[in-house]
């Protein structure tokens, strides 16, 4: 089984290499500002009448700085080439997300006219994806123009690969976060096909704010809440960086500090989500989860922070792909599904359940047991309804949500109430393939 796979290593470069890093970052900035303002000065010469043409795809984009870059960037030569080029690809697709959004072909939020991009806002990174891109040895890893890099940990996982034919690298992503510097390779793998240690058991997964996940087996995952423990620091180098002179020393100093304390509660959040998603994948043959609208419950001002320091959406996200590598199945409960007032032992539906009610309690059969336990049984119990067995990726009406080798995905999300019968009991409809 092909798959794509990405291996992330931290760097760590010398003096001179970090600095080269750097420039490679700002030349992608650069490249990225001066095609947004040709594309806005080409569209003002359009609304006064002029017949020019606007360079709206990255071919067209690449052919423009090509004719001009001697003349607004003689210093070119200094960068890689693929550093403009990453610069331009970003602008190109931000042009494309916009006007798809604006005609109906991107779901979602409607997205924005591309920004300039200011030095010291937003992420730092610059992708390379011809020239010297390989895994020198256990420790190093060779980069266009930059050369051979010392790593901080050993590379012997992709290395491996690569040296036994089960991996070819299609490109490396260089970026900064937290003041230290990671390359990740994006690599096409030859995965062998995987199982499951219990292949027959399903298990329903409810995601939730105290919880990182309440399982229908009972187990309750803590939620580390990486946020929250750090925000008094957080906090406190916030005032400190706003009583510092701007661009002094001390206030680089405590912007760097703030930029790790930010960073540290995001590796956090991760890992721990790649600990559960892990586990689910390679221990149980069926995974239900739910698809939960994090946007629209973000909206809520009193639990938003929260929210968004669980990272619901990342749970999901990582099943999808690691359910496909682990030979399991992934199950998604449609968005209206009432896993929560629904009763796990005689499937009598509640009207109102108000969220500070944590104990669910029947009043048809006298059923009292958690919340979110009761939630995770009957995403447990959702699972029969998806007929065929094997590691598909299928959502409750049994469409397959598998993605691609692009990372794209062909999963419907719209939201469907068809499989709920009277008693909110979910009924088959087939196997949809």
């Amino acid at each position: 089984m092909k798959a794509l796979q990405a291996y992330r290593f931290a760097l760590d470069p010398s003096p001179h290499q970090e600095r080269m890093l750097a420039s490679h970052s700002g030349a992608r900035r650069f490249a990225f500002n001066w095609g947004l303002a040709l594309v806005k000065e080409r569209l003002e010469a359009r609304g006064r009448g002029e017949d020019v043409e606007v360079p709206w795809t990255l071919a067209a984009l690449r052919r423009e700085w090509n004719r001009q870059k001697e003349q607004v960037a003689p210093w070119w030569r200094e960068n890689s080439k693929e550093a403009y080029s990453a610069g331009l690809d970003g602008l190109a697709r931000g042009l494309k997300a916009f006007f798809d959004s604006r005609s109906g072909k991107r779901k979602g939020r409607r997205v924005g006219f591309p920004k300039f991009r200011k030095k010291g806002r937003g992420r730092e990174s610059v992708r390379f994806t011809t020239g010297a891109i390989r895994v020198d040895d256990k420790s190093h890893v060779v980069l266009p123009r930059i050369g051979r890099v010392r790593t901080h940990e050993m590379t012997t996982a992709l290395l491996e690969r690569v040296q036994s034919d089960r991996a070819r690298i299609l490109s490396a992503t260089v970026s900064r976060e937290g003041g230290r510097w990671f390359v990740s390779f994006t690599c096409e793998v030859e995965r062998d096909a995987g199982r499951p240690k219990r292949p027959r058991d399903v298990v329903g997964v409810d995601a939730g704010l105290k919880h990182l996940a309440v399982l229908s087996t009972g187990e309750k995952v803590p939620n580390p809440q990486p946020l929250r423990k750090a925000l008094r620091k957080i906090a406190r180098l916030n005032r400190e960086l706003v009583r510092r002179k701007r661009r002094s020393r001390h206030w680089e100093d405590t912007r760097r500090r703030l930029n790790r304390a930010h960073a540290r509660v995001a590796r956090i959040r991760l890992d721990a989500m790649h600990k559960l998603t892990h586990r689910l994948a390679t221990t149980f043959g069926t995974v239900v989860v739910e698809d939960l609208n994090v946007a629209g419950m973000g909206r809520n001002r009193r639990l938003s922070r929260a929210i968004y320091d669980a990272g619901l959406a990342e749970l999901r996200r990582q099943l999808q792909y690691k359910c496909e590598w682990y030979g399991s199945r992934l199950v998604q409960a449609p968005r209206m599904y009432p896993s929560s007032k629904t009763c796990s032992r005689c499937g009598a539906i509640k009207e109102v359940l108000p969220l500070w009610e944590r104990v669910y309690r029947c009043e048809e059969c006298g059923t009292v047991m958690d919340r979110d336990e009761n939630a995770a049984r009957n995403l447990a119990a959702l699972a029969a309804a998806v007929a065929g067995s094997g590691p598909e990726t299928k959502n409750a009406r049994g469409e397959d949500v598998r993605p691609d080798l692009a990372g794209r995905s062909s999963m419907k999300r719209e939201a469907s109430t068809r499989q709920l019968g009277k008693t909110g009991a979910p009924v088959p409809q087939g196997t949809g393939t």
